[in-house]
C-alpha cells in the first residue's frame, strides 16, 4: 500500500539499543557502589555479579540472593534503577504491542482496499514504459488509488508507492500474483514487461482471470505482435518499431518529428484526446470541425476521418480530436 516505508528492523534495533544502554548503566551504577550491595552466597561483588544482578533487576526476575544492604545503595535502586526498569518493560512491551498493532493495521488496509476495489487499471512493470503510462494515466486524471502496478524488482515498486500507487511484488505471469492485485476486477490491464516471451505469458494469464477485461501490451519486436494478439491483447504496441519510425521522421523532418513527439507526450502542447462529440463538431464534415478531427468513433467502430461512410457527425459519436493543452492544467516542469 503506499505510505512511507516501514522499517522493522531500523524500530527493533533503537529498542534493543536502548535496553542495553539500560543495562550498561544499571552494571556501572551497581559496579560503582557494590560494597552496598550484599551477596548471600559470597558477599563479595565481582563485575560478574553485577551484571547478573542488573540482568535479574531490570527483567523483574529478582531471586533475592543479591539485595542493596546501605541506603545509598537503596537509594539508588529507588530513584535510577526501578525506574529504568519501568522503561525496560515498556520498551519490551511496547515493541511487542507495535508488531501486533501493524500486522493488524495492514491485514485491516488489505482486506478494505480488496472489498472497494472495481473496475482499476494494473500494470504490469514499472519501467520506462510503465512509469510513462501511469504518468499519462495520472494526467488524464486517472486516481492514484485505481492503478496497481505489478513489478519483482523492490526498487521499481518504492518509486510506484512513493507516487501513492498501490503496488504488488512478484512474477505476473503467475495467476496468485495477479489475483493480489484484484485482476479478475480490472477494466483495464498494461502489460510493459522487458521481454516479449514475458509478455505473452502474462498476456495469457490475464485473459485467463479477466475475460472481459481491456489488455494494452508492448513488445519489442513486430514479429512478436500477433503472438501477444492472439494470448488475449486487445491492442499492441511495438516499441522498437515505433521508435525507429519517429527515428525517420525526424530525420527526414525534424519539425515532424517534433509535432509527433508533441502528440505522444499529454499535457505539453498538442493533445490527441477521445472526447464525446459536441456542437462544434455534430452536423459537420470531420474535415470542417474547429478542431483536426482525426478519426470518429461510431458504432464500435473507429473510422478515419476521410472515411466516407462517416458523413456528418452525430450526436452519438465519440471523436479523436487535437486540441491544445488546457491553459487551466499545471505546466510542465
Amino acid at each position: 500500500m503506499p505510505g512511507g516505508p516501514v522499517r522493522p528492523l531500523r524500530s527493533i534495533g533503537l529498542r534493543v539499543g536502548f535496553s542495553v544502554f539500560a543495562l550498561v548503566l544499571t552494571v556501572v551504577l551497581v559496579y560503582v557502589d557494590r560494597d552496598g550491595y550484599k551477596d548471600a552466597t559470597t558477599g563479595q561483588m565481582s563485575f560478574v555479579d553485577c551484571l547478573y544482578y542488573a540482568t535479574v533487576t531490570l527483567s523483574t526476575t529478582g531471586y533475592g540472593d543479591i539485595v542493596p544492604a546501605t541506603e545509598g545503595a537503596r537509594l539508588v535502586n529507588a530513584l535510577v534503577i526501578t525506574p529504568l526498569r519501568v522503561v525496560f518493560l515498556i520498551v519490551l512491551v511496547g515493541t511487542t504491542l507495535e508488531v501486533l498493532a501493524e500486522g493488524t493495521r495492514r491485514q485491516w488496509d488489505q482486506r478494505r482496499w480488496r472489498n472497494r476495489m472495481q473496475d482499476h487499471i494494473v500494470v504490469v512493470g514499472y519501467g520506462t514504459k510503465g512509469s510513462a503510462a501511469v504518468e499519462t494515466l495520472l494526467k488524464h486524471g486517472v486516481a492514484a488509488e485505481r492503478i496497481v502496478v505489478i513489478d519483482h524488482q523492490r526498487q521499481a515498486l518504492a518509486r510506484a508507492n512513493a507516487a501513492g500507487l498501490v503496488s504488488v511484488w512478484g512474477d505476473a505471469t503467475r495467476s496468485s500474483v495477479l489475483a493480489k492485485a484484484e485482476t479478475a476486477r480490472a477494466s483495464t490491464i498494461v502489460i510493459t514487461t522487458e521481454r516479449d516471451d514475458t509478455a505473452v505469458l502474462c498476456t495469457l494469464t490475464a485473459r485467463q482471470l479477466a475475460p472481459d477485461a481491456f489488455i494494452a501490451a508492448s513488445v519489442r519486436e513486430a514479429e512478436n505482435a500477433p503472438l501477444v494478439r492472439q494470448s488475449g491483447a486487445d491492442t499492441v504496441v511495438t516499441s522498437s518499431e515505433m521508435t525507429g519510425n519517429l527515428l525517420g521522421a525526424s530525420t527526414l523532418s525534424p519539425e515532424v518529428g517534433a509535432v509527433v513527439t508533441d502528440l505522444l507526450t499529454y499535457g505539453q502542447g498538442l493533445d490527441i484526446v477521445e472526447q464525446q462529440a459536441g456542437p462544434e463538431e455534430i452536423g459537420r464534415d470531420p474535415r470542417s470541425c474547429a478542431l483536426p478531427v482525426l478519426g470518429v468513433i461510431r458504432g464500435g467502430r473507429m473510422l478515419r476521418f476521410d472515411d466516407p461512410s462517416i458523413g456528418a457527425v452525430r450526436a452519438e459519436d465519440r471523436v479523436i480530436v487535437v486540441r491544445p493543452r488546457d491553459p487551466a492544467a499545471p505546466a510542465e516542469a
